[in-house]
C-alpha cells in the first residue's frame, strides 16, 4: 500500500507538473475541446428535445375516422383495436356529437331540433391516436381502407418539419462533432508533443536508469485526459446556464413558445445522462491525443 500510494503522488505530481509546463497550449487545448464538446452537447441537446416534441405533437395528434352514415362504430372498433400502430381509441357517436353540437348552438330542445331537420345528420367517430408521430400517416392510410370508413383526417404537416428539422440536425451534428473532434485531438496532441520534447532529456534519463515505457509516459496521458475532462466539465456547465437562461426567456413568452417548451423537456435521465456524455468525451478526446502525442515522438 505505501508502495502504491508514493506512485500514485508521484504520478500526480508530474501530472500537474506537466499542466504548468504547458502554459498556454494547455489553455487552447481545453478551449478547443471546450467548444467542441458544447457544439457536440447543444446539438444532441436539441436532437433529444426534437425527438421529444416529435412524440409530444404525436400524443396530441390524434387521426379523425369519420364512418359511414350506415356504419356504427362498434362494427368496426374491434379492426382498429388490433391494428400495432395503435395506442388508444376513442369512440363519438353520432348521438354524442349531436348532442355537443346543438347545446354549443346554444339549443336546449335537442329532440325539437332533431325531429326538424328529419334526423340525425352526423356519424359516428373514432379518435385514434398512434404510437408515435412517424407512425401517423401509415395508421391513416390503414384506417381509410377499412370498410365502413368514409374519410380519415389528420394534421401531418407540422410533423413532417419537425421530422426534416431532426435529420438535418442529426447530420449537421456529425459534421459538427466529426470536424473539431479531429481539431480538438490535433491541438491536445500538439500540445502534450510539445510538453514530451521539452522533457526529452529527463525522458532519456529515466530510460537508461531503467524505468517503463508505461511509466514514463502515463503522466503525459493523464494531462491529455485532464484537459480532455476539464474542457467536458466547462462544456457542461455553460449548457446548463445556456438551458436556464432559455427557461427564463421562455416564462413570459406566448402561450404557443410555452407549449413548444414543455414539450421539449428533457427526462431527468437524459438530463443527468448529457454531463456524463461530455465528460466521457472529451475523457475519450484528451486520451487520444495523447496517445497519438506520444506514438509520433516515439517514431522521431
Amino acid at each position: 500500500m505505501p508502495r502504491l500510494i508514493t506512485k500514485l503522488d508521484y504520478l500526480l505530481k508530474e501530472t500537474f507538473l506537466g499542466l504548468q509546463r504547458g502554459g498556454w497550449m494547455n489553455w487552447a487545448a481545453v478551449s478547443t475541446v471546450t467548444v467542441l464538446l458544447f457544439l457536440f452537447g447543444i446539438s444532441l441537446q436539441t436532437s433529444w428535445q426534437l425527438e421529444k416534441l416529435l412524440n409530444h405533437f404525436g400524443s396530441q395528434l390524434e387521426v379523425s375516422v369519420y364512418l359511414k352514415p350506415d356504419t356504427r362504430a362498434a362494427v368496426i372498433l374491434p379492426q382498429v383495436a388490433t391494428m400495432p400502430q395503435v395506442e388508444d381509441i376513442k369512440t363519438i357517436t353520432k348521438e354524442q356529437a349531436w348532442k355537443k353540437l346543438v347545446q354549443e348552438l346554444g339549443i336546449s330542445d335537442i329532440e325539437g331540433a332533431t325531429e326538424q331537420l328529419g334526423h340525425n345528420p352526423l356519424v359516428d367517430e373514432l379518435k385514434v391516436k398512434a404510437r408515435n408521430s412517424s407512425a401517423v400517416p401509415t395508421l391513416a392510410k390503414q384506417l381509410a381502407k377499412l370498410q365502413g370508413v368514409d374519410a380519415v383526417q389528420y394534421v401531418d404537416q407540422a410533423v413532417k418539419k419537425i421530422a426534416q428539422l431532426h435529420k438535418a440536425l442529426n447530420w449537421v451534428s456529425l459534421t459538427i462533432t466529426i470536424v473539431f473532434t479531429l481539431t480538438a485531438v490535433s491541438v491536445t496532441s500538439t500540445t502534450i508533443r510539445l510538453i514530451v520534447i521539452a522533457r526529452r532529456r529527463e525522458i532519456e534519463v529515466m530510460q537508461l536508469v531503467g524505468a517503463t515505457s508505461a511509466w514514463i509516459y502515463l503522466p503525459f496521458i493523464l494531462q491529455g485526459v485532464t484537459c480532455g475532462f476539464l474542457g467536458g466539465a466547462t462544456a457542461s456547465g455553460f449548457i446548463i446556464c445556456t438551458q436556464q437562461l432559455l427557461n427564463k426567456w421562455l416564462v413570459n413568452q406566448p402561450e404557443f413558445l410555452r407549449f413548444l417548451s414543455n414539450g421539449m423537456q428533457l427526462s431527468l435521465l437524459q438530463t443527468l445522462l448529457l454531463p456524463l456524455i461530455l465528460l466521457f468525451f472529451g475523457t475519450v478526446v484528451g486520451l487520444l491525443g495523447s496517445l497519438f502525442a506520444l506514438w509520433r515522438f516515439a517514431k522521431s
